[in-house]
């Protein structure tokens, strides 16, 4: 396709040249989240900040690694990704926020996705809606070792993914509330853990691009502890999640150099 960029060297949206960036690439969605992320890094140098695209690169262990922030939801998820698998990545980790739907999904804890609800319409313009949006096994596992290492609580199972943020929290309020409230009844029912806005489209863009994507969320939150009247706090910390993404890529690095 046409280039669009004033700098035909770098990507159109997240202004990154090939390169510049690692193969291990962390994924936020908040742009002032890369700075922090990339404190985490060996010597962290600001590539790119454009739009909601800030990207840093570093190293891990003597390997360049690289953060960008993606922004809110699935659209801009997948054109972080695509322009980066452009730049040479190929492993992806993203770490962001959620809000928990099963009752053991406390505030502060740790989510890992191993497959995601595709309600949004992202992932409907790279596959039929019958294909699965699942995390990669290896990116799975390495944020699963990751988690129990640091000892945080965490659960691994399926999320959901939306594209409207108030469609989840105000379905009363909206013309369509007959579906949202009776397909968010089924996902309780069918033990999804959490709901958050880009794993979907994450998933099934690397499934296209045939490159490896993994997600871990902080939980914000549980509306639904929230109604039976459980404790319930707001957690903003996200540190905790960030660490995990950071030992989990660490780990992946470890797995290649073994190969």
């Amino acid at each position: 396709m046409k280039n669009y960029s004033e700098d035909a060297s770098r990507l159109y949206h997240i202004q990154v040249a090939p390169g510049e960036i690692g193969r291990y690439v962390i994924l936020p969605g908040d742009p002032k989240r890369s700075a922090k992320i990339a404190q985490y890094f060996d010597n962290p140098v600001l590539v790119a900040d454009n739009r909601e695209y800030v990207t840093y690169t570093g190293t891990l262990d003597g390997v360049k690694v690289s953060v960008t922030s993606t922004g809110i939801g699935g659209p801009s998820a997948s054109i972080a990704m695509e322009e980066l698998v452009r730049c040479g990545a190929d492993t992806f980790v993203r770490v962001g926020t959620c809000g928990g739907m099963q009752t053991p999904v406390k505030s502060g804890d740790i989510v890992i996705a191993t497959g995601a609800i595709r309600m949004e319409g992202t992932s409907r313009e790279y596959a039929p809606i019958e294909f699965p949006a699942v995390a990669d096994l290896s990116v799975t596992n390495a944020l699963v070792s990751a988690a129990g290492k640091k000892g945080f609580a965490f659960h691994t199972g399926v999320v959901q993914c939306k594209d409207s943020f108030y469609g989840q929290h105000e379905p009363e309020a909206k013309p369509v509330s007959y579906e949202l409230l009776n397909k968010w009844e089924a996902w309780k029912r069918l033990g999804c853990l959490a709901s958050e806005m880009e794993s979907a489209a994450l998933f099934v863009t690397a499934s296209c691009l045939r490159v490896r994507c993994g997600s871990c969320f902080l939980v914000v939150a549980n509306q639904e502890r929230e109604k039976l009247g459980l404790e319930n706090p707001v957690a903003h910390d996200t540190d905790g999640a960030v660490q995990v993404g950071i030992e989990a890529v660490r780990e992946l690095i470890r797995a290649g150099q073994n190969k």
